[in-house]
């Protein structure tokens, strides 16, 4: 499973969506379950899988599926 078969793996279970329904288009505005409480619940799941912390900034900042990509290249994880 590549890194971002486990990010949208990842997405699909905090957000209780499937995973074609994610695109680079994701964010708050197109999934109605990316709410502050299963945003929370994200990065944790991110952070524990691919063994990173994120910064205060970074969990702010990564509100959309190119964000969350970037943000994680950002830290070293090929995507």
């Amino acid at each position: 499973m590549t890194n971002q078969d486990k990010l949208k793996q990842i997405l699909a279970s905090v957000f209780n969506i499937t995973v074609e329904e994610i695109t680079n288009d994701s964010s708050p505005d197109t999934i109605e379950n990316w709410d502050s409480l299963n945003h929370l619940n994200l990065v944790l799941a991110l952070e524990e899988e691919f063994e990173i912390n994120f910064t205060e900034e970074q969990t702010v900042e990564i509100l959309n599926y190119e964000l969350l990509v970037i943000t994680l290249r950002e830290q070293g994880i090929d995507i």
